[in-house]
């Protein structure tokens, strides 16, 4: 049978599973149980692999180094996944969101943010979130489900297809780093997420070191050492207070892992890495943005390698904080600095198209809510 049939056909299209996401020894599996022989299934799953991660491609028909009769059979039980891009938009200082909606109509948001010497893809783990932070946009949603690893890593897949960056050019690319920030808490989701980032670490897949990708956490304790052993990318902890009374109310997840337990697990983290772990502490006017609390997080942290994000609160509507104005955030900055800590602060990116961190919703809950509310 044509492979146009089979690409045309929906009905098939839903019954076979997808590619994108699969290990490499379950792509040998399959081929196995496609009737491949043994002594050949290694060197063919290297191939397919090589298709998928390398060359991206998205069509069995042009996996020219793979037999003609294994593609038909391929094409009958399997298929290339990308998510359909229902919107995209690009804000005034050149960021970059889509929409996607998966096979199922669930949809998340994927930000690209360009900056001169790297561009980095901010990509979703599930879709909506369960933690209601209560500073986050995404945090309003309810959790719908959790993303599989072939939805994860095609994310950044869309952004290669939109950057035409295919197939992994050597040397410096546009889309360079990958941080795990979107929608969701990826420890919530582990196995997947581990999954999704060894085909991206990979160096005969996409290819992205591991110091090139960071995993940003809410603060799930039992999962970040073993985030460690499994992975070893950079460590990023939504901190946002320096009291268990205040974080319970920012971050919910702080009544179940208080600060004190969540630190020791950052300063294992740091240690056995050999990496400076990320705080990352978004500034509320009057909130968690005074010299005392400053002075209160530069002694919390002391003795952990460690550097500290301040992000400036984006807007969203309805939301109940105001950001820090520029010269409190400064004098902020300035006490963590003095006490050897890097104290950047984040240049918000994207927020005229609500693509900036803390930001995110899909425009099918918007539209949801507005109707519940209309």
């Amino acid at each position: 049978m044509a492979l146009a049939a089979h690409r045309s056909d929906a009905g098939a299209a839903a019954a076979r599973s997808g590619l994108i996401g699969r290990s490499r020894p379950e792509l040998a599996a399959i081929l196995l149980a496609l009737g491949e022989p043994e002594r050949s299934v290694a060197m063919r799953a290297r191939q397919l692999w090589h298709w998928l991660y390398r060359r991206g491609a998205t069509d069995l028909a042009t996996m020219t180094t793979l037999p003609a009769d294994l593609r038909e059979r391929l094409a009958e039980r399997h298929r290339i996944d990308r998510p359909l891009i229902v919107d995209g938009q690009v804000s005034i200082d050149g960021t970059r969101k889509w929409l996607l909606r998966f096979a199922d109509r669930r949809e998340v948001e994927t930000v690209y943010i360009p900056e001169p010497d790297r561009g980095t893809v901010c990509i979703s783990t599930q879709v909506g979130c369960s933690l209601t932070c209560s500073f986050c946009h995404t945090g309003t949603m309810p959790l719908v489900r959790n993303l599989r690893a072939g939805e994860i890593v095609s994310q950044v897949m869309v952004v290669r297809d939109a950057l035409g960056e295919w197939p992994t050019p050597e040397g410096h690319r546009r889309l360079s780093h990958i941080v795990v920030m979107g929608m969701g808490e990826p420890l919530l989701n582990y196995d997947e997420t581990v999954a999704a980032l060894r085909i991206a670490m990979d160096r005969d897949g996409l290819a992205f070191p591991r110091r090139r990708i960071t995993l940003s956490t809410s603060g799930v304790v039992p999962k970040i050492d073993a985030c460690g052993r499994d992975l070893g990318v950079g460590l990023a902890v939504s901190l946002h207070a320096v009291r268990d009374d205040l974080r319970d109310r920012l971050v919910p997840i702080n009544r179940k892992w208080n600060i004190a337990r969540l630190l020791e697990a950052c300063r294992d983290y740091a240690a056995q890495s050999d990496r400076k772990v990320t705080f990352e502490y978004v500034m509320l006017d009057g909130i968690n943005d005074s010299d005392a609390d400053a002075r209160e997080l530069v002694r919390l942290i002391r003795g952990i390698a460690a550097k500290v994000n301040l992000i400036p609160f984006n807007p969203w509507p309805d939301a109940p904080y105001r950001c820090s104005p520029p010269e409190r955030i400064a004098a902020f900055a300035a006490i963590v600095a003095r006490a050897g800590h890097p104290a950047p602060v984040r240049t918000p990116r994207g927020g005229d198209v609500f693509a900036a961190c803390g930001q995110l919703k899909t425009a099918s809950e918007r539209r949801r809510r507005a109707s519940l509310a209309a």
